[in-house]
């Protein structure tokens, strides 16, 4: 039994060789948990893909989703389940709407299931601006009761008060725990789409940090996996949209700066239909993570902001490319930054 967020699973992916592959036996493996960061339906399938021939059965992966609040696990896959996978429409998604897609059909996004509630634990989707209850086609954030809710934060009452006793507007159930996540539920089974606090709303769309990161760093091979962030900056009073990548140790000499951020603003137009307006590529291992490995997007924004984040020396940066940056980021950057942040 093993348990790891999805990036321990990419690392497996991409680490593992072919030499060690041949003397792996994974038939005693009987659960693969997989939770704590978003479930990408890659990983599952690539990581199937490379292990089954060494015994590995798709039915050992548990998507499942869980926090220390709850004390921990919250809902999970059946036993001897394949997870599932569902696909919705993008676009829709924006809208908070759910729309299940075709199978391959283009501006699908696939989201994977965590399964049901376990034991007493009792889920609920709400409306986070109304807190009233969202019908079964919208993303609302996710609220949770069940016994093994903690009785709140040590000597925080009003922070305990927000988190730990919410109740809807429109029933009065409760006290539920606000988890501060965004999901939804269908045919009984929770799917997670992503972080309230971290959601980028451009031109009234909402778009997943998570789906922009995943965009970027397969725009172009120097580009480290599960080391970049995404997040909204406000200018002239409209949300703007910045990168934050970490680049790989082995390509700093070689690397062509304007091929990889033109790389990943075409990926991202193309994609996501969205304008980047300002990417800093930045070095290996320097960007603000959990001690799980988690991205700290909201510290990684601050440190972009106060022009502290590690920037690598592009050398034939075009000074041009300033105009995009925001006054704070540019002014509060060193010298040496100021003119390599995008």
């Amino acid at each position: 039994h093993s348990q790891s967020p999805n990036f321990g699973y990419d690392l497996c992916i991409q680490k593992v060789s072919s030499e060690q592959l041949s003397e792996l036996d994974l038939r005693s493996w009987r659960t693969a948990s997989n939770g704590a960061e978003p479930i990408r339906k890659h990983t599952i399938e690539k990581f199937i893909q490379k292990f089954e021939p060494c015994g590995f059965q798709a039915t050992a992966f548990y998507p499942a989703y869980g926090l220390a609040e709850a004390t921990l696990l919250v809902a999970t896959k059946p036993h001897n389940n394949v997870p599932q996978i569902t696909p919705v429409v993008a676009s829709a998604l924006e809208k908070n709407q759910i729309v299940e897609g075709d199978t391959n059909q283009k501006g699908n996004r696939y989201v994977v299931s965590c399964g049901f509630p376990i034991c007493d634990t009792n889920v609920i989707i709400i409306n986070p601006n109304t807190l009233t209850k969202c019908a079964s086609d919208e993303v609302g954030e996710i609220w949770v009761s069940n016994l093994s809710i903690a009785q709140g934060y040590w000597n925080r009452p009003e922070e305990t008060k927000q988190t730990f006793k919410a109740y809807t507007v429109d029933t009065g159930e409760g006290p539920f725990l606000r988890t501060g996540d965004l999901g939804f539920i269908k045919n009984g089974q929770l799917f997670i789409t992503g972080r309230l606090k971290d959601v980028i709303i451009i031109r009234g769309h909402n778009h997943y940090p998570q789906d922009i990161e995943f965009t970027v760093e397969n725009s172009h091979p120097s580009l480290r996996k599960n080391s970049g962030a995404a997040f909204g900056i406000e200018v002239d009073n409209e949300e703007k949209l910045v990168v934050v990548q970490e680049v790989e140790r082995s390509w700093l000499r070689e690397l062509d700066f304007n091929e990889v951020n033109g790389d990943i603003r075409q990926e991202l137009m193309a994609q996501h239909e969205l304008q980047v307006y300002a990417i800093a590529l930045i070095k290996s291992g320097s960007i603000p993570k959990t001690s799980s490995g988690k991205i700290m997007r909201q510290a990684c924004r601050m440190k972009f902001l106060e022009g502290t984040l590690e920037v690598i020396n592009s050398g034939g940066s075009n000074p041009e490319h300033l105009r995009e940056l925001t006054v704070m980021s540019v002014m509060k950057a060193t010298p040496k930054n100021r003119a390599h942040l995008v």
